[in-house]
């Protein structure tokens, strides 16, 4: 008799959230962009040894983890900023600030448009297929990797701590009237 299948988990975005506290949430964010670092880092390994040695378990071993996590939590770190960053950033009303939201927005649609170029020869090396351009691979990768580490480092020198304060103040804010 065949065991029953866990229940379907809802949604992502209709499932409860905990609510967090300004340094959980800039522990986790940071925590995102380390873990982002580690993983461009995997990318440049792959595409080297695909250079190196061509399509071997290896290569597939580490197509797997960059398709896992540039499939799943790096797409989603720029969810929760879009969630839990942005928002207070424009509620500020600091036109400087502003923009420098529209472009890390700008940014991600960027991220996420690489993203999907370079996706399918990633997932061809970790299914083990040579359905995959070395070239397009070397030749992306740069700038995939440029655009990330600019975006994150405008994020941690400006946009993360104009946040920290807009949140540290409503939180000061809160204290006093309690």
């Amino acid at each position: 008799m065949p065991a029953n299948p866990l229940p379907q988990r809802p949604p992502r975005d209709q499932r409860p959230r905990r609510p967090q506290r300004a340094d959980d949430t800039f522990a986790s964010l940071d925590h995102a962009h380390r873990a982002a670092l580690d993983m461009l880092a995997v990318f440049k390994r792959l595409v080297a040894h695909l250079d190196d040695q061509g399509l071997d378990v290896q290569a597939e071993a580490l197509a797997a983890q960059v398709l896992a996590y540039f499939d799943g939590p790096g797409r989603h770190h720029h969810d929760d900023e879009e969630r839990l960053v942005f928002p207070e950033i424009v509620s500020l009303g600091d036109g400087e600030l502003e923009a420098y939201v529209r472009r890390l927005r700008q940014d991600h649609h960027w991220i996420e448009q690489d993203w999907r170029e370079l996706a399918p020869h990633v997932k061809a090396v970790a299914e083990g297929y040579n359905g995959y351009e070395l070239a397009l691979l070397q030749a992306a990768l740069p700038v995939f990797e440029a655009l990330y580490v600019d975006h994150m480092a405008l994020e941690e020198t400006v946009v993360y701590p104009a946040a920290r304060r807009v949140k540290a103040e409503a939180a000061q804010r809160r204290a006093t009237v309690a």
